[in-house]
């Protein structure tokens, strides 16, 4: 993701009960690759493209970092600061989902846009 730019869309990820079932889904269904990704005393995983061997998307465990997520999936959009971003979002009618969250160096915040679509406010670590 080093390639992204503030304003890109970086990531894509969904939240869930069952990681494991969904996981198994749409690696079924749309013929992705697993990588797992280490979150301690679990698993999430990264859903990877067999043809470029790219990641795609994440599917995660509702639970840590992603407690309060909601279950579906959730572009993250790359800004240059969180805070600002997600105060201007405030201001022009958006509704803030969960606390901004920081997560290594990276800090994110998930909210509802003014139409109500849901997304994530994603900062980049130095």
């Amino acid at each position: 993701m080093s390639d992204k730019k503030v304003g890109d869309f970086a990531w894509l990820d969904i939240s869930v009960e069952n990681a494991p079932q969904l996981r198994d889904f749409y690696q079924k269904v749309i013929g992705w690759q697993v990588e797992e990704v280490s979150m301690g005393n679990y698993s999430d995983y990264s859903m990877v493209n067999p043809n470029t061997k790219e990641p795609v998307s994440g599917i995660c465990h509702a639970t840590g970092y992603n407690a309060n997520m909601p279950a579906m999936w959730l572009p993250y959009f790359l800004v240059e600061n969180a805070e600002q971003a997600l105060n201007d979002a405030l201001a022009m009618g958006a509704q803030q989902l969960d606390e901004l969250k920081t997560m290594g160096a990276d800090r994110f915040v998930v909210i509802k846009d003014p139409a109500g679509a849901c997304c994530a406010l994603y900062q980049r670590g130095a």
